[in-house]
């Protein structure tokens, strides 16, 4: 039966989601997880919330979901530490280099693979399977279809989200919220830049990049006949209320093999709601219809008080147990409970005494031991061993069956020893100290020319799409003795594969070597075509654990996070080459919904298309691989004037990234950027490498 999850943002929403009927929750402890706005927990409250959960046969996750700089990771170890020393049951992670340390701190603690890793194919839950995950949470924008493929051959448990709200872009791979505003998403603090109205014109008129909130509770069964483990509720930013209404209703649902009723659905609706559920992308649906606002609704005031009454004012049994009897002249009378994972607690009492008037029954025993109302037990059975003739008070039967089930729940909340180790960082090791070497990354095949190449950039990163249509292209910079790598799509479901092998195949031929990957999920396709793995943003390097993980994988550089300050960059411990962008509009969002589409109702992508915002600001929007959008920052990262700022921060290279310019800007840009001509763009930022974020 699928595993129901759901969010506690604080304790008494753990109340609401046990008494609800989860089978496990997810909280935050410290500042180091996706939801740091959430109430979260206190160490004396994250012990309270563990032992109040094992009792009740409940799991407890721990989000340590955040990207982490070098000097926050001995802070997090302890916050892992702690938290497995109250008994938590995992830990959820994005940071590679978080991995590495839970690995090495807390050897014992299973890993879960955050929906922030962007995992969306089987060789990406393979890969998190060889990182020593026992469970990786799927990207939200899978279809049953892939879904379904995945869980057949996987070797880990499978998550999904099934209830709440839904990114526009994939998880990950936002860094809209930091770009504009300085509060990171992969840092736990998104200020929702989706949420806000956008335009095509000249007027931010539409909620262009709202999407109603997820809800799988029709498609149950389907998921799990599939083989998906857990299913997974959002809403740690919630109230208690809410969590509680969800739960208990996909809690239902779960165990009697159906969807929701109509009532559960109005109630659903009325808990929390953007015009209505989704389930667009399950179903492959795609289009505007999944898009959505938050009205102006009145809160559902009967619902939550009755919801709360319920939660808070009594216990719903839930643990099966088994009363075992012994009742013999001479003996003391005993009484054995036992849970359904073999636990026994015995309770002893007075010896029975001959009866003078009326003998004790068997039925009078099963009675009372059967009285476990206000208490998490459900007596599931009662064997009695009776012999005839004796008396016994029922007030020490009573007394008999609360001291079993006593006993019984502090075995149930016992903490067994788990090994809990220092964090020991490895040691710093020395930065380079040449100039960083300029690579330059290009959109189009168009931006390419040969005054650019007399410019000898170290490295030309194409398109592998543009790579394979343009082949006269790459030969004419190999033959030039520049090296050549060709960007791998970020996105890449396993039903795209077959196309992306017989490209990775026809470049190969050519004489490409190297290959630049943005997720997990690409990293088997690259080696197994025989390329040399460089690491690209989207894969959220923001320590030198991380790149230590990255290099045991094979890679031979990485772009440091753009969400890094310089001062940061210059103090990663660096293993192998490392690059970072120095130029160019940064992307913010890879969308599965063609919002372009969305607009027009068809395919332009080959136009210029651009969102407005409030401010005016236009963000470019472009074709991604797979009919998929990327959506760039209306400003241009800018720093050919602050080399001294950069050049001494011990970086391999300094990465030209060109999306909208011509061939011409982009020689323009690349001779600024070696010290020649007076080039600045008209609307430029200096990004986060000297701002940082929250």
């Amino acid at each position: 039966m699928l595993e129901l999850l759901s969010p506690a943002g604080g304790p008494e929403s753990v109340t609401a989601a046990v008494q609800s009927g989860a089978d496990a929750i997810y909280l935050g402890y410290g500042d180091y997880n996706a939801r740091r706005n959430a109430k979260n927990f206190s160490q004396r409250e994250l012990a309270a919330a563990v032992s109040y959960c094992h009792l009740r046969g409940v799991k407890v996750y721990l989000t340590l979901n955040t990207l982490l700089t070098d000097r926050e990771l001995a802070g997090a170890s302890e916050v892992a530490a702690q938290a497995v020393s109250t008994g938590v049951d995992a830990i959820l992670a994005q940071d590679l280099g978080v991995v590495r340390m839970l690995h090495q701190t807390v050897p014992e603690v299973p890993v879960h693979g955050s929906t922030q890793l962007t995992i969306h194919s089987l060789d990406g839950v393979l890969r998190c399977a060889e990182l020593g995950m026992s469970r990786v949470v799927l990207s939200r924008e899978l279809d049953r279809e892939a879904i379904a493929a995945i869980c057949t051959r996987s070797p880990i448990e499978i998550e999904v989200f099934a209830h709440g709200a839904l990114c526009m872009s994939y998880s990950g791979q936002c860094y809209f919220s930091a770009v504009i505003g300085g509060r990171s998403g992969n840092r736990g603090m998104c200020a929702q830049p989706c949420r806000l109205r956008y335009g095509w014109g000249k007027q931010a008129d539409s909620a262009l990049l709202s999407l109603k909130d997820l809800s799988l509770a029709g498609h149950l069964r389907d998921l799990d006949e599939m083989g998906v483990t857990c299913i997974k509720l959002e809403g740690r930013m919630k109230r208690p209320e809410y969590v509680a209404v969800v739960t208990g209703i996909y809690a239902r649902a779960i165990r009697e093999g159906r969807g929701p009723t109509a009532e559960e659905q109005t109630q659903l609706e009325a808990a929390f709601s953007r015009q209505g559920f989704t389930d667009g992308y399950y179903e492959r649906k795609k289009g505007p219809e999944m898009f959505g606002v938050r009205g102006e609704t009145a809160e559902p005031r009967e619902l939550f008080a009755r919801t709360r009454a319920d939660y808070s004012g009594r216990e719903h049994p839930r643990v099966p147990v088994l009363f075992s009897a012994v009742l013999h002249a001479g003996s003391p009378a005993r009484v054995t409970a036992e849970d359904g994972s073999g636990r026994q607690a015995v309770a002893e009492g007075p010896l029975p005494e001959p009866a003078r008037n009326r003998a004790l029954t068997a039925g009078e025993v099963k009675k009372q031991l059967g009285k476990t109302g206000g208490t998490p037990y459900l007596c599931r059975e009662v064997r009695v061993n009776l012999e005839s003739g004796l008396a016994l008070p029922l007030s020490a039967l009573n007394a008999l069956r609360r001291q079993a089930l006593n006993g019984l729940s502090e075995l149930r909340t016992a903490m067994s020893a788990r090994v809990i180790n220092p964090y020991r960082p490895g040691a710093p090791l020395k930065n380079r100290r040449e100039i960083p070497a300029l690579t330059v990354s290009l959109s189009e095949i168009k931006q390419l020319s040969d005054r650019l190449l007399d410019l000898s950039p170290a490295l030309v990163y194409l398109p592998l799409g543009e790579a394979v249509a343009h082949p006269e292209a790459v030969r004419n910079i190999l033959e030039r003795k520049i090296q050549v790598g060709v960007t791998l799509p970020r996105i890449c479901w396993d039903r795209e594969r077959k196309e992306l092998a017989r490209d990775l195949e026809s470049v190969r031929a050519l004489g490409v070597r190297d290959a630049l990957i943005g997720t997990l999920d690409l990293i088997a396709p690259a080696q197994r075509a025989g390329f040399t793995l460089r690491g690209d943003y989207g894969l959220g390097v923001y320590n030198s654990e991380s790149l230590l993980a990255y290099q045991a994988m094979g890679f031979v550089s990485a772009t440091a996070s753009f969400e890094l300050k310089l001062a940061q960059i210059r103090d990663l411990s660096k293993p192998m080459d490392v690059e970072f962008l120095a130029y160019g509009r940064l992307p913010l969002m890879i969308t599965e919904n063609c919002i372009i589409k969305n607009h027009t109702g068809s395919c332009r992508c080959q136009l210029e298309n651009s969102l407005v915002d409030r401010l005016g600001e236009h963000f470019p929007v472009r074709k991604a691989p797979g009919c998929r959008n990327e959506i760039l920052n209306a400003k241009t990262l800018f720093l050919a004037d602050k080399q001294n700022g950069w050049q001494n921060t011990g970086l391999w290279a300094a990465r030209l990234f060109f999306t909208t310019e011509s061939a011409a800007a982009c020689v323009q840009v690349m001779e600024r950027y070696l010290g020649r001509g007076d080039y600045v763009p008209e609307n430029y930022t200096r990004g986060l490498y000297y701002r940082g974020v929250e």
